[in-house]
């Protein structure tokens, strides 16, 4: 049996969006490779899918040189190259007043959320520049906080925000790589991250209101939209919200 031509490596594929978009593009019948700090969690996303057969874990700290390095070894070695990359692994930091954030608590954001997905976008223009046909797609999972912050998120947000740097800069290098790089911005997917959002969250006035959520499972639609596009057309930035939440004016 011919393996399908596109390969997809997802980070942050155990739960939430990394979740979700891991079990669209297995829908879809791409080979896909599962990355995220454990095992177990990623071996239930197979299970889930309606092809186990087509993926492969990984575990992966997205932090570490070495590991991620490692990973895109083991796809092109299994599977012969790489079309997609969805670089979506992410942490936050505690929502404390920023004077009492702890240095080692920005810095773990920024080596996961910031660092992490630039080695990734790394490693992905390494084999996607060197592969015959040459070039591929990159996703980045950014944030609504890409462009409009909440009340106590100083880390979170500044990468968030580095991301879209990211973004920019590694499309303009990709172009002669045919390499497609462009960013995701998501609001309050049902997802463990943002389950506080349904019990309250406060807000930029002080207030702690209720946000309405969408089902995880849309966002992993636009991320196999953003993913199916032929490489002659980018989708540099797409967001995609819960209608009813707060977010031109955050009210």
């Amino acid at each position: 049996m011919s393996l399908p031509s596109k390969v997809a490596i997802v980070t942050g594929a155990g739960s939430g969006v990394g979740k979700a978009a891991a079990l669209a593009l297995l829908g879809a019948g791409y080979r896909v490779v599962l990355a995220g700090r454990r095992e177990a969690p990623l071996q239930q996303v197979l299970a889930e899918s309606s092809a186990p057969g087509n993926g492969l874990a990984v575990p992966t700290d997205v932090s570490d040189e070495a590991s991620v390095a490692q990973l895109f070894a083991t796809t092109v070695a299994t599977y012969g190259r790489l079309d997609v990359l969805f670089n979506n692994a992410g942490v936050s930091a505690p929502g404390i007043p920023l004077e009492d954030l702890k240095v080692e608590q920005w810095k773990t954001v920024v080596d996961i959320n910031l660092t992490g997905m630039f080695l990734c976008i790394r490693q992905a223009f390494r084999v996607m520049k060197a592969q015959t046909p040459m070039g591929g797609r990159i996703i980045n999972n950014g944030s609504i906080s890409a462009t409009t912050p909440r009340p106590n998120s100083i880390a979170y947000t500044s990468t968030k925000h580095g991301v879209s740097g990211l973004t920019k800069t590694a499309s303009l290098d990709g172009r002669k790589h045919n390499i497609a790089v462009g960013q995701i911005d998501i609001g309050n997917a049902a997802t463990e991250m943002a389950a506080r959002m349904a019990t309250g969250i406060l807000q930029a006035n002080g207030q702690i209101a209720i946000e309405p959520l969408m089902d995880v499972s849309i966002v992993g639609q636009s991320v196999l939209y953003m993913a199916s596009l032929p490489l002659e057309a980018n989708v540099m930035f797409h967001t995609v919200m819960a209608t009813q939440m707060p977010f031109a004016g955050r009210g």
